[in-house]
């Protein structure tokens, strides 16, 4: 997911949504039905995440990789 793809929040945006989901269930004062929407809201940016980090970590180990076989040719930028 490192591209962004059309109507997928930013890893930020997905965090910072997930947080205001996360304080309205522990506020309380919602009908069964609203928690049970605001949690599966909150699955699905919590799986947007993780797949976020997930692509991070796969670039890191790419990055890594190439640091440890040695120098970059001068034509080639290393990010």
């Amino acid at each position: 997911m490192a591209e962004e793809k059309a109507g997928t929040p930013t890893y930020e945006q997905a965090r910072e949504e997930l947080t205001e989901v996360v304080r309205r269930l522990e506020a309380g004062g919602l009908t069964l039905e609203q928690s049970i929407e605001l949690w599966e809201r909150g699955e699905r940016l919590a799986a947007v995440c993780a797949e976020w980090l997930q692509g991070a970590r796969v670039r890191l180990a790419a990055a890594m990789a190439r640091r440890e076989d040695g120098p970059a040719p001068a034509d080639e930028t290393p990010f």
